[in-house]
């Protein structure tokens, strides 16, 4: 009885955590994106270029969730400032991202904050 009150209680917990973030997200599934609204002016750029070149090969539901949960949707694993560096350059090896050395950098320093964003 006392484990599935304590299992509910941390179930409860670890749902509420994610569902306050700092980030704020819009659409579900698919659709799933960070809200344009809070994202600060000075970032709009590379927000934009992410919306158009980081989708060409998985959604922005992936990287919503790396972001808000700190994990990486598919291998598990830890989705955090250092992995961000090393995501950038695992792009800018790959031919078909078609994305430049400032383009990475730029969705770098946006993914970092939102990390930032999101653990306070």
């Amino acid at each position: 009885m006392k484990r599935s009150v304590i299992l509910a209680v941390l179930i409860t917990l670890s749902v509420s955590l994610v569902a306050e973030a700092r980030v704020k997200v819009t659409g579900r599934g698919a659709r799933m994106n960070f809200s344009a609204d809070s994202i600060p002016a000075m970032y709009k750029p590379s927000f934009d270029l992410m919306l158009v070149k980081c989708v060409k090969c998985h959604t922005m539901e992936r990287t919503v969730i790396a972001v808000q949960t700190g994990r990486a949707p598919i291998t598990g694993q830890p989705f955090n400032k250092q992995a961000v560096k090393a995501y950038g350059i695992k792009m800018l090896r790959k031919p078909s991202s078609d994305m430049n050395k400032k383009e990475i950098r730029d969705v770098v320093v946006l993914l970092n904050f939102l990390l930032d964003e999101n653990a306070k």
